[in-house]
């Protein structure tokens, strides 16, 4: 009888950390009442309620700034007790992965300007009769 051994390489454990600790950070751009929000968080999902985007773990910048973005404390006023944001499809105008998180903001649509919603099917699919 032959008995055979695997030896599994294992990283050390400062790679495993340093895994651990880059997680992405994702800039996700929305229409919303006639304004642009930009917003930073770590994790995005596709929703499993149809035609949402679920976004988690919000990301702001640092307080130690000297310099304060009245744009940015309105975000954090208003996302600051948020665990889970449900953003519909439609009124996403874009999705960035980025290396780190900038300065979140709130843009006023000014008259004149438009932003055209992405066309998509009204209703959930229909189940098939098969």
């Amino acid at each position: 009888m032959v008995w055979w051994f695997i030896v599994l390489s294992l990283p050390d454990q400062h790679s495993v950390k340093s895994l651990m600790t880059t997680k992405s950070i994702y800039k996700v751009v929305f229409y919303n009442q006639n304004q642009v929000y930009e917003v930073f968080a770590r994790a995005i999902y596709q929703s499993e309620m149809y035609g949402f985007i679920e976004v988690e773990e919000f990301v702001f910048g640092e307080r130690s700034q000297l310099v304060v973005d009245p744009g940015e404390e309105k975000l954090k006023g208003e996302f600051s007790q948020v665990l889970r944001s449900y953003i519909p499809m439609h009124s996403i105008i874009r999705i960035d992965e980025v290396e780190k998180e900038g300065s979140g903001k709130v843009t006023e649509l000014k008259a004149g300007e438009k932003i055209m919603p992405f066309p998509f099917p009204a209703g959930a699919p229909k189940p098939s009769d098969t």
